[in-house]
């Protein structure tokens, strides 16, 4: 009963997981597709394509795609491999302590 209980959640955290990642995927794609209609559509109809102005939901939208990569993925841009060593291993011991209260 225990094991089927915590299989179940364990299905659950990774569907979640995928539901996360598919999320993003379809970010990313609604992130490519958009901003390059709108940079074709300036480029064909402006005399001077490489202003700022032209480039902002680009540069905006690309940090918002950031941050949604770094939750999605578990990583800040920011730290290095070590910082993520120390993650992985904050939730291995979470996940013990979890597993050692129904035994």
């Amino acid at each position: 009963m225990i094991m089927e209980h915590l299989d179940q959640e364990k299905y659950n955290r990774a569907k979640k997981k995928i539901e996360e990642i598919k999320g993003f995927y379809i970010h990313l794609l609604i992130f490519v597709v958009i901003n390059t209609f709108i940079l074709v559509n300036i480029y064909l109809n402006s005399d001077n394509f490489w202003q700022w102005p032209h480039f902002v939901a680009f540069f905006g939208w690309g940090v918002g795609l950031l941050i949604h990569a770094g939750k999605t993925f578990g990583f800040i841009l920011f730290f290095g491999k070590d910082w993520e060593e120390r993650q992985i291993q904050k939730y291995i011991e979470k996940d013990k302590k979890e597993m050692d209260k129904y035994r």
